[in-house]
C-alpha cells in the first residue's frame, strides 16, 4: 500500500488479525449487474468482451469503489476465463448463463487439458489489476480470485450450470484416477494464475469454492479438499504476506476441513450461524460474512436489523470483514448497497 494518509488499509490489517476501529466492508460480486453504470457499459458489450478489455475491466472495478464508502476492491474478471486456455469454448448464452460447448466427457477429455501461462492466456485479467492499482492510488486495496478446482471442475464436466452437479459427482466416483488427473491440473492452473495476479498486483486473493457444498464432508476430504490445501499452500510459501481468503457457498458443513488449511480468513455464506462456526472453529480466527443478500431487496429496516445482528454475531473472532454471505443480487437497489455499507462502518454498539 501506499504512504498516503488518504489510503485506507483496514481490510487488510483485519485480514491479518489486527486490531482494527470497526469491521471492513466490501460486497462479492460489488462490480456488476445492479450498477446502473455497469449496465450501461453491459448494453453496449458482451460479459466477456467485457472481462477482456483491460480498461473496461478497470473501469467497471472502480465503479463501485467511486459510488460507494467500501474498504477494498475486487477484479471485474470470471472464474471460468481459466478454463478457455486449457481447451475448453465457453460462451455466454443470454437467458442461460455459462455454456462450455467441449465439456469433459471422456478420460481422454482430461489428457487433452493443455498448461496455462498466466501472462500469455490471461494476460487481459493481469492488466486490469495492474490498471486498477494505478487508477486506485492506495485508496482501497485490490483482492484477486479464482475458482477453486472442485467448482472449475463441475463446470467443464457438466459444460454449466446445475442444480447440484449430480453427473460431475457420478464422474468422479466412475473415474477416480482421472478425477485426481483432472484436479492436479486445475490445481496447477489455479496457481499460476492467483502467483500471475499477485504479480501483477492484486493484495488479497479469494478462492471461491462456489459448489463446494454439493459434496459430502468426507467426499469433500477425499476428492477436492488435498487439491485446494495445496494451492494455499504454493501461495503461503510464495506469496507470503498476501491474505488468503476461502469462500464456499451451502458449505457450512465443510468448514471444519477448510480451517485446517494454511487460510487467513474464513468467510461464511448466510446459512452458516456465525457465532457456532466461532465456538466450533474458534475466536482466534479471523471471519468474513454474512448477510443474507436478500435482505437487500426487502427493506430498509430488514437491512439495518440484518448488519447489526451479523456484527454482534462476529463480535467475538479475532476480527471481521463485513460481506454478504453470498454475491450480491442484480435487482438490489443501490440506495440499500449505501444504507448496508454505512451501518457496517458503525462500530458495534
Amino acid at each position: 500500500m501506499t504512504n498516503d494518509p488518504k489510503s485506507n488499509d483496514i481490510f487488510l490489517r483485519a485480514c491479518k488479525g489486527e486490531s482494527v476501529s470497526r469491521p471492513p466492508v466490501w460486497m462479492m460480486r460489488q462490480a456488476g449487474r445492479y450498477m446502473p453504470e455497469y449496465r450501461a457499459l453491459r448494453a453496449q458489450y458482451g460479459i466477456l468482451d467485457m472481462i477482456k478489455n483491460p480498461e473496461l475491466a478497470a473501469e467497471v472495478t472502480l465503479q463501485p469503489i467511486h459510488a460507494f464508502p467500501l474498504d477494498a476492491a475486487i477484479i471485474f474478471a470470471d472464474i471460468l476465463t481459466l478454463l478457455e486456455p486449457m481447451g475448453l469454448q465457453l460462451e455466454f448464452i443470454s437467458g442461460k448463463g455459462p455454456v462450455f460447448h467441449n465439456p469433459i466427457r471422456e478420460t481422454s477429455d482430461v489428457t487433452a487439458l493443455k498448461s496455462i501461462d498466466a501472462r500469455r492466456d490471461l494476460g487481459f485479467t493481469l492488466e486490469a489489476i495492474r490498471l486498477t492499482r494505478e487508477r486506485l492510488a492506495g485508496k482501497v486495496p485490490l483482492i484477486g480470485f479464482s475458482g477453486a478446482p472442485y467448482t472449475l471442475a463441475c463446470y467443464a464436466i457438466e459444460g454449466g450450470g446445475s442444480k447440484d452437479f449430480d453427473q460431475v459427482r457420478a464422474w468422479m466416483y466412475a473415474h477416480p484416477n482421472a478425477w485426481a488427473s483432472l484436479m492436479d491440473k486445475l490445481t496447477d492452473a489455479v496457481t499460476v494464475y492467483l502467483l500471475g495476479q499477485i504479480e501483477s498486483g492484486a493484495q488479497a486473493v479469494q478462492l471461491f469454492d462456489s459448489w463446494a457444498g454439493s459434496m459430502s464432508q468426507a467426499d469433500y476430504r477425499r476428492h477436492a479438499a488435498p487439491w485446494t490445501r495445496r494451492i494455499f499452500e504454493t501461495l503461503a510459501r510464495e506469496a507470503p504476506g498476501i491474505p488468503r481468503i476461502h469462500f464456499s457457498a451451502n458449505g457450512g458443513h465443510l468448514l471444519e476441513a477448510v480451517a485446517e488449511m494454511p487460510v487467513d480468513v474464513l468467510s461464511l455464506d448466510w446459512r452458516v450461524d456465525a457465532k457456532a462456526a466461532i465456538d466450533k472453529l474458534g475466536a482466534h480466527r479471523v471471519y468474513q460474512g454474512n448477510l443474507d443478500p436478500a435482505r437487500l431487496l426487502a427493506s430498509d429496516a430488514a437491512v439495518i436489523e440484518g448488519v447489526r445482528e451479523v456484527k454482534q454475531a462476529f463480535a467475538g473472532a479475532k476480527a471481521h470483514i463485513f460481506n454478504l454471505g453470498h454475491g450480491i443480487i442484480k435487482t438490489t437497489p443501490t440506495d440499500r448497497v449505501r444504507l448496508l455499507i454505512e451501518e457496517a462502518r458503525k462500530p458495534i454498539e
